[in-house]
């Protein structure tokens, strides 16, 4: 059965070329991972408050070292992609920002980031997010991006409220956390606002 519409973007619109490295213009860098960064993402994941609003631990640097190859090879696969937020002079790991969900004949994507504990309270996720939205939209051609957090987590709602991304509504136990079922925002941000 035919579609009425024809898709937003086509396949191989993201794989045609290699993940780009990205500017905030502010001191930070949004770069594709490394292996070198195994050591640093399991430093991060020790931390208790990515515990409470992330649902996956890290035990092992192993175990970074094997997420960080699912992030590299995902950006062949067009629906991830996941980059290191780093100092731009110092290459230091600040935190991860990254398009999930990505639907390129939706012309849709859903962003995420954390920030290590240092990091947090500086710009940080604010600055990678408005980058990555500005590069979404202006050299990739999606037309929304949705951002969703707990509700009880107001730092979130800061950020998305910072970056532009309008709160559209609360989706009620839509995500299970370690401590139990979480009420949702939903923001979003269309290529035309």
């Amino acid at each position: 059965m035919p579609y009425l519409t024809a898709p937003v973007l086509a396949a191989g619109t993201l794989a045609r070329a290699p993940q780009p490295v990205l500017l905030t213009g502010d001191g930070l860098v949004l770069r594709p991972w490394r292996a070198g960064d195994a050591p640093a993402v399991h430093a991060a994941f020790q931390d208790p408050v990515l515990h409470q609003w992330h649902i996956r631990s890290c035990d092992s640097e192993e175990e970074a070292a094997s997420w960080i190859e699912e992030w590299r090879t995902a950006w062949e696969g067009e629906d991830n992609a996941q980059w290191a937020v780093a100092d731009a002079d110092t290459d230091e790991l600040l935190g991860r920002v990254a398009l999930r969900e990505i639907a390129l004949g939706d012309g849709v994507a859903e962003v995420a980031y954390w920030t290590v504990p240092g990091a947090r309270g500086r710009g940080v996720a604010a600055r990678a997010t408005t980058t990555v939205t500005r590069w979404a939209f202006e050299e990739v051609g999606l037309m929304r991006l949705e951002l969703l957090h707990s509700t009880a987590n107001p730092a979130s709602c800061r950020v998305a409220a910072k970056t532009g991304f309008a709160l559209e509504g609360t989706k009620r136990n839509g995500f299970l956390h370690r401590d139990g079922w979480h009420d949702m925002h939903l923001h979003a941000r269309l290529r035309t606002d």
